[in-house]
């Protein structure tokens, strides 16, 4: 059950991230401001208590609070990279190292391990990964990976080339934003054993709100809300903003409940479902707005990524069956 739970979660995602590059590329430009926008609804999950109504001690609460407010930091980590690039391009790189981060966090802090062939999975998933991420086809020879990896990343001794810094900055947001998701899995994977589902769920929202509060207390960021706010001049924005935010609500939902049933890196690495939609979506959503999800779809890159799609299958397939 929690399997189709998770790939059903993964197939919304692929459209909610594909909606989240629309809106940050033309009517939100800043990390800050979308991950407010985002953790301010967390105050509307206070009312699922009533479903299945729970306190937590004053230890579960902090912890659950600590869990929420990774998420926001998480967020704000995650939009700078999609803001920066291509959806097919950050999903990837993220979900790639997210199921890395999460095996080894939940083997030292959850005590959770992997069979060997769930290790060679997730080898075949990280190329898989890399196929799609990557622009260039040619990947494979050695001295134009070198070439690249110093260009991005300058010398021992040296600076980089103002050329590649925003893609520095992109690997180091994409890094960062999967490690935080790995974290924040562990940690609400660890809150669910001991705690109920929903009371769990409903508390760390709580925590990202506070967050949000948070984020208010900060000068330059209040302003670039304020500023946005101000520029908001159609209900359709805010529609269109709510649907989408009713949309990942409901994956996110879904995707904790799986991750209280299941393995976390387990439940991670079945990600290239999602990679396999968002290509798809992407796609055919970059015919119709192609200043704002453009994609570089030569046929090398094509033929590129449905390699790597195909890799991301197999994987999945060494683990579920």
């Amino acid at each position: 059950m929690w399997l189709i739970v998770s790939i059903t979660s993964y197939f919304i995602n692929a459209g909610v991230y594909a909606a989240d590059k629309f809106l940050l590329s033309k009517r939100v430009h800043s990390s800050i401001t979308y991950a407010f926008y985002v953790g301010i609804w967390s105050i509307f999950n206070i009312f699922l208590l009533y479903f299945d109504p729970w306190i937590p001690s004053l230890r579960e609460l902090g912890v659950d609070l600590l869990a929420g407010i990774l998420f926001l930091a998480t967020l704000i980590f995650w939009y700078k990279a999609l803001h920066q690039s291509e959806a097919t391009r950050v999903v990837p790189i993220v979900g790639a190292l997210v199921p890395i981060f999460s095996f080894l966090l939940s083997y030292i802090f959850l005590n959770e391990t992997l069979a060997e062939r769930q290790l060679l999975a997730f080898f075949i998933l990280i190329n898989g990964g890399i196929l799609i991420s990557v622009k260039r086809t040619r990947f494979w020879v050695l001295k134009d990976v070198l070439s690249s990896f110093r260009d991005i990343f300058g010398d021992v001794l040296g600076g980089i080339h103002a050329k590649y810094r925003p893609t520095k900055r992109l690997i180091l947001n994409s890094i960062t934003s999967a490690l935080f998701f790995a974290a924040y899995y562990v940690l609400i994977k660890y809150i669910y054993m001991s705690q109920p589902f929903i009371g769990g769920f409903v508390w760390s929202r709580m925590g990202s709100f506070l967050g949000v509060i948070l984020i208010l207390f900060v000068p330059d960021w209040r302003k670039l809300i304020v500023k946005h706010q101000k520029g908001a001049k159609t209900s359709r924005n805010i529609i269109f903003f709510l649907s989408v935010r009713l949309l990942a609500a409901a994956a996110f939902i879904m995707l904790n409940w799986a991750i209280s049933m299941g393995n976390v890196a387990l439940i991670n690495s079945l990600q290239g479902t999602q990679y396999v939609f968002l290509f798809f979506i992407v796609l055919f959503l970059s015919a119709k707005f192609p200043k704002i999800l453009k994609e570089e779809l030569g046929g090398g890159v094509i033929l590129q990524r449905i390699i790597g799609i195909s890799l991301i299958g197999a994987g999945l397939y060494m683990l579920v069956m």
